[in-house]
């Protein structure tokens, strides 16, 4: 049987993917300016991938593209972060309820909270914490719920990192985590949909508490 080679990535999605990885895990930070010319030579690629994976990334909520400015990382304040968890909220946990009621295989979370405890920097932690939170719902049976929520994982993240490096609060969502996930492989659906929803809230109040306020007012 002859073996498929996997595709190679694009220069583009190189640099992309490079780039979003500098910005999840904190070694580009919010408002930071992208320089076409810098980052080129830093991937040793031309500025055209640069320029289009900017212009990806920007579709994403990542960057942001000012005609006077340039581009920068897209700054966090509390109503992005409102904005975002609010999507997590709404989706999140119902994607979650319906994982556990198909009975799909949580090997993956359990896997990505292994490497979260493993890891010994907060980039490590930070991409195993992705992956736990999206190895919930993205077998939930409806890839259209799974593909909405992937949209705002990006900027899910980015909201993360930038709390976490004013306030690391790694071991508190370690046990939330475990506790979600003893839950769902209980087979309690609700229950875990619950302690998710709990776990969504708590870290952006926490994070950013004029977010709940302005909730409230609307």
């Amino acid at each position: 049987m002859t073996s498929v080679p996997m595709p190679i990535p694009s220069r583009t999605q190189f640099v992309q993917e490079g780039i979003k990885h500098r910005i999840l895990t904190g070694q580009l930070t919010p408002g930071q300016a992208l320089v076409e010319t810098e980052l080129a030579a830093q991937f040793g690629v031309s500025k055209t991938p640069v320029r289009e994976a900017l212009k990806t990334l920007a579709g994403t909520g990542l960057v942001v593209m000012n005609q006077y400015k340039g581009v920068t990382v897209r700054m966090v304040d509390a109503d992005m972060a409102r904005e975002v968890y609010d999507v997590r909220l709404l989706l999140e946990p119902e994607a979650l309820r319906r994982s556990v009621l198909r009975g799909t295989s949580l090997d993956t979370a359990r896997e990505a909270l292994e490497r979260a405890d493993a890891a010994t920097d907060t980039a490590q932690r930070s991409l195993a914490n992705r992956e736990f939170h999206r190895s919930l719902y993205v077998r939930c049976g409806n890839p259209l719920l799974g593909r909405m929520l992937d949209e705002v994982r990006d900027q899910a993240a980015l909201v993360s990192a930038v709390a976490w490096a004013a306030d690391p609060s790694w071991e508190r969502e370690a046990t939330e985590h475990r506790e979600i996930l003893r839950l769902a492989l209980e087979g309690d659906s609700d229950g875990a949909a619950r302690a998710l929803h709990s776990h969504i809230a708590s870290f952006v109040q926490r994070a950013f508490p004029e977010a709940q306020g302005k909730g409230e007012q609307e």
